[in-house]
């Protein structure tokens, strides 16, 4: 069977899990630093804080603030 890679996200912050998106603290432009907050999904009554894995900067608000998200839905596009 040929191997087929796996698409490349590294320039997508993912949803990790169904929820709702509650806020984007990152802007289009924006030069975030790795550990920097990006957003918060609320998910079973709990928050969790999404935050950059290294430094980047924001190309594109991809969800909504209000928006409920699917697994592996895009939130934001980095440069």
């Amino acid at each position: 069977m040929p191997y087929k890679a796996p698409p490349d996200t590294s320039k997508f912050l993912l949803s990790p899990m169904p929820g709702l998106l509650v806020h984007i603290a990152a802007k289009p432009g924006q030069v975030v630093q790795a550990g920097e907050r990006l957003a918060v999904i609320e998910a079973m009554k709990m928050e969790n804080i999404l935050v950059a894995e290294r430094d980047v900067k924001v190309a594109e608000v991809l969800a909504k603030t209000g928006e409920s998200l699917a697994v592996d839905q895009p939130i934001l596009r980095f440069e």
